[in-house]
């Protein structure tokens, strides 16, 4: 089954090179941030990283809501309703706002896919069968099947917060406003969620190659916090 990973919601990745999406390098530094993954990178771990439909699925709604792998594993059969991913308040970091994420189509058809398959009654993604109490699956578990899938593909730095942060570097370099990501992401604060995107160097290159061009052309490259008005800037 071929994936489609290019479109988050109504917006698209924006590349004069269809093969690019951004920088792949990984930061190291205090932070500790996520490595944001590439197209084919991608490519390479839901066609043959992954070995089942479960754990395509898992790190897929990982993936196209922006949602952290504990938010993720706490998910509910109730909580995939009327076209959206429910993440509750009680299971969010901080646990300060519930998020209702719209459900696109390339994660409606895999989502289907795997209730149809695996029929889950009560968590998404369950543990062990044989508990006594409903249980979800474990931080530790899934952490141990992404580790499993890479080493299957020779891919290295890639953590399970890397398809959240990768999702929404993908909007933000899509021309996604700030304000938009930050409803999806939960982020308490706009300045905290530009410390958490990647900045491409094909984005460099486009604001670099904005200085001295015609107001027409710049008009296009307006600030993305979605709080603008529209104006530009003068140099």
């Amino acid at each position: 089954m071929k994936l489609s990973y290019l479109t988050i919601g109504k917006y698209r990745q924006v590349s004069s090179n269809p093969d690019y999406i951004y920088d792949t390098t990984m930061k190291i530094n205090g932070f500790g941030q996520a490595k944001v993954l590439t197209s084919l990178e991608l490519d390479r771990l839901f066609q043959w990283g992954f070995t089942n439909d479960r754990d395509r699925t898992l790190f897929y709604i990982c993936l196209h809501t922006g949602s952290r792998i504990s938010e993720a594993l706490a998910l509910t059969v109730k909580d995939i309703r009327g076209g959206q991913v429910t993440l509750r308040k009680m299971v969010t970091k901080g646990k300060k706002k519930t998020r209702c994420i719209p459900i696109n189509k390339p994660l409606q058809g895999i989502l289907s896919n795997y209730i149809k398959e695996y029929k889950p009654t009560n968590y998404l993604f369950p543990g062990h069968h044989n508990a006594k109490t409903p249980k979800q699956m474990t931080r530790a578990a899934a952490d141990l099947i992404l580790k499993d899938a890479c080493v299957r593909i020779g891919l290295e730095g890639v953590s399970t917060h890397s398809f959240r942060r990768t999702a929404l570097t993908m909007m933000h370099n899509g021309g996604v406003p700030l304000r938009v990501i930050q409803k999806i992401s939960g982020h308490s604060s706009l300045a905290t969620l530009q410390r958490y995107l990647e900045v491409s160097d094909e984005a460099v290159m486009d604001a670099v190659n904005l200085i001295g061009s015609k107001p027409s052309s710049r008009v296009e490259h307006r600030e993305k916090d979605g709080s603008g008005n529209g104006e530009i800037m003068p140099f």
